[in-house]
């Protein structure tokens, strides 16, 4: 491309988009690249603050920003991303579909660290919804040298993609109501209220409910016979807790899982269990989860959804960003719980 005087760009097609603000109220494309500069351009491309304007003369050497976000967006996207047409140089990469955000910190790392081409991404671990902006990028210069586009490709191809949104499984899901407070009336079953709602939000099938007393053969029976109505995953409420009366750990290893993890450090929701029968996830939540809006549960829940089981160091390093601020208004996942 080539600098020339906003005066003498009359006729000339520009090689960039030229950003207008207005304080308070706009901001956005002024004149769009490839636009034909006019006479009647020359005043308003000054109130912008341009005296110089870059028109088209690329040699093969270097490549446009345009074409360079597209590139960069192409090399570091994997599963259930797509991505906008570049804007100002700057394109959007979105959530393909509804799932839990992916990102190689290190990967992005890498790319930030060699100047030039920035990448920008929410942070890893984040439930995304359909078409949700997960990453930016473009090039700082209007223009990059071919060969730099080509080593940074090569370098994503060996690596693998930086950014995937892993897609949410629409899982049919059995509930274990514990307690005897439960079982015999003496306090309401909230289980719908404030579980079954979050799982119908994530799409997901309530294959039956059980309620049950405090007895780990009961408990264990009821889990079995969700195992047996072929449910993907498995949930007890009614509490954990380290009363020495709370038997639904007692009975989720009566019925044969696997304790993976009981206590985490995220709060609220340190009494947290994860168990697999089989290949079946057991989730044991902890009273907490009849109280505040957000717990251990649903980032969890995210996370069997998008297919994977946390392992003890996964959750160990959970107490980093584990840490609830009970806010007033609750902006989860815009926030930093979880992440």
């Amino acid at each position: 491309m080539r600098k020339v005087k906003v005066e003498n760009a009359v006729g000339m097609m520009l090689a960039h988009d030229i950003t207008k603000i207005v304080p308070g109220e706009f901001k956005g494309v002024g004149f769009r690249r490839g636009h034909l500069v006019r006479e009647e351009d020359v005043g308003e491309l000054l109130k912008l603050g341009k005296r110089f304007v870059f028109v088209e003369n690329l040699d093969s050497s270097r490549v446009h920003e345009e074409e360079a976000a597209k590139r960069i967006a192409a090399a570091i996207s994997g599963t259930g991303i797509r991505w906008t047409s570049p804007q100002e140089g700057k394109i959007n990469l979105l959530a393909a579909h509804p799932g839990l955000l992916r990102v190689d910190a290190q990967g992005l790392y890498q790319i930030n660290l060699k100047g030039d081409v920035i990448v920008s991404t929410l942070k890893d671990g984040f439930p995304c919804k359909e078409g949700q902006t997960v990453a930016a990028t473009r090039i700082v210069p209007l223009t990059i040298s071919r060969g730099r586009m080509q080593r940074l490709e090569a370098m994503m191809s060996r690596r693998g993609p930086v950014i995937r949104v892993l897609p949410f499984r629409r899982m049919s899901i059995g509930a274990v109501v514990t307690g005897y407070e439960v079982a015999t009336g003496l306090v309401k079953d909230a289980f719908d209220d404030y579980i079954g709602r979050k799982i119908i939000e994530y799409g997901c099938e309530l294959c039956g409910k059980v309620i049950v007393g405090d007895d780990p053969e009961a408990i264990a029976h009821a889990i079995l016979g969700f195992k047996e109505k072929g449910c993907d995953l498995i949930l007890t409420t009614g509490g954990l807790s380290v009363d020495p009366d709370d038997n639904t750990r007692k009975g989720i290893r009566a019925s044969g899982a696997k304790v993976i993890f009981y206590g985490t450090p995220v709060l609220p929701g340190a009494m947290f269990l994860l168990a697999t029968l089989g290949d079946i996830p057991i989730l044991g939540l902890p009273a907490c989860v009849f109280y505040y809006r957000t717990t251990m549960f649903d980032l969890m829940l995210a996370r069997i959804l998008a297919g994977e089981i946390p392992s003890r160091k996964d959750v160990a390093m959970m107490g980093h960003g584990g840490l609830c601020l009970n806010c007033e208004t609750c902006r989860y996942p815009a926030c930093s719980f979880g992440k």
